[in-house]
């Protein structure tokens, strides 16, 4: 399958900048609401097949393939021309209505500790994850709502010519929000640490073994991978530092050797105020950390001073600020964050994804910053911050 020469610069620029060298430009890419899309088509006058992805010619974009535990059609249980209530393959009930951005969980089938520990997975191997269009939870029932998602590995093919594409695979925390829900995952660990702890260690060998299946179907048409994880929110951790490195650490550090060891670039995507965590990411070998939530007390330049090259960022533009903003505030913050990206190690993103709240001509103005002042060597003028030189 051929590559545009300007999709094999991609590759270079992303992975330069995951290795901390000054590429051509700063990477910049994103995840999109599809409110957000419909505005930005309707502000700027653009088709109504418009992707923001090729309108700016963004760097990279992830792919998801069926990582639910059981293979299986959405059970419909109510349907009506404003929501959809369904049955998933993480057997959750979740009710999807159609104008808000992100469903609702309502029921999980395993809602005991001795359902958790009798819970089985199907084959992590099976083809259909990859080859076989299908029902997909994460894929199909999110901000939108998609029945029978199509192959994976046709996505990929799809993507592929024009962009750096990622596959991407859950770590347990994200896991364990599907199958049993957030509280009982907290709860749990303090009720039954033992047999919660247990459970969380076999369903991070379930994934492992789905990341290494991934890998093989893919056959060399991945350019890296995403570890989708979200262990915080706004203030701290869900558990404790201790429970995180005990249950989910050692099996991270897998992922990311599995991932390294067939030369793809890690990117974990993790919400929240991970602050305590950083050192520990930084052990597992990740190459960059996503999202860095603003919202969270997180600044991507007072990381970096903090941290160095350590680790790589990804993230960071404050969503609530890109709304809101105006122009001249939006070049201070966008060129402040971009002193970041000296020495390389920076992706220049949301500190989430973009929503509705960002209005077309906002969300414009931002790339178009990044793509003129991010050239190497960086033109930051008086934004320029000589510490991080």
């Amino acid at each position: 399958m051929n590559r545009t020469p300007n999709a094999l610069a991609k590759i270079t620029r992303m992975n330069k900048a995951l290795r901390h060298e000054e590429g051509d430009q700063v990477p910049i890419s994103d995840f999109f609401w599809g409110s957000f899309i419909e505005r930005w088509r309707q502000e700027l006058g653009l088709a109504a097949d418009a992707s923001p992805y090729k309108y700016y010619d963004l760097d990279w974009q992830v792919t998801i393939p069926n990582l639910d535990p059981h293979i299986k059609p959405f059970e419909t249980i109510k349907e009506t021309d404003e929501e959809v209530i369904v049955r998933t393959g993480f057997e959750a009930i979740l009710r999807k209505k159609f104008h808000d951005p992100m469903p609702e969980f309502i029921g999980f089938d395993t809602d005991t500790i001795e359902k958790a520990m009798a819970f089985e997975f199907d084959d992590p191997w099976d083809e259909r994850r990859f080859f076989a269009a299908g029902d997909n939870q994460i894929a199909g029932v999110g901000d939108g709502f998609q029945r029978n998602s199509p192959p994976w590995i046709e996505t990929v093919k799809s993507i592929r010519p024009d962009f750096a594409v990622y596959g991407s695979i859950c770590e347990a925390n994200e896991y364990m929000t599907r199958i049993i829900g957030p509280e009982n995952n907290m709860l749990w660990s303090a009720l039954y640490p033992e047999e919660h702890g247990q459970f969380i260690e076999r369903t991070m060998q379930f994934a492992i073994e789905i990341l290494k299946a991934q890998i093989e179907a893919a056959d060399g048409l991945l350019d890296g991978m995403v570890i989708w994880g979200d262990i915080a929110y706004k203030k701290d951790l869900f558990f404790s530092p201790d429970w995180w490195r005990a249950h989910y650490k050692p099996y991270l550090i897998e992922m990311v050797n599995v991932c390294h060891a067939n030369n793809l670039p890690v990117i974990y995507h993790g919400c929240g105020n991970v602050k305590r965590l950083l050192p520990d990411f930084i052990e597992t070998g990740i190459d960059a950390y996503n999202p860095l939530e603003a919202k969270a007390g997180l600044d991507v330049v007072e990381l970096r001073r903090q941290y160095g090259h350590q680790l790589g960022f990804c993230g960071n533009m404050d969503v609530m600020e890109w709304a809101d903003s105006e122009e001249e505030q939006l070049k201070a913050i966008t060129l402040r964050k971009l002193n970041a990206a000296k020495g390389g190690g920076l992706i220049f993103q949301s500190d989430h994804s973009v929503p509705s709240s960002v209005s077309g001509a906002n969300y414009d103005y931002v790339v178009k910053l990044v793509r003129e002042h991010g050239q190497y060597p960086l033109r930051l003028g008086e934004y320029d911050l000589a510490d991080l030189n």
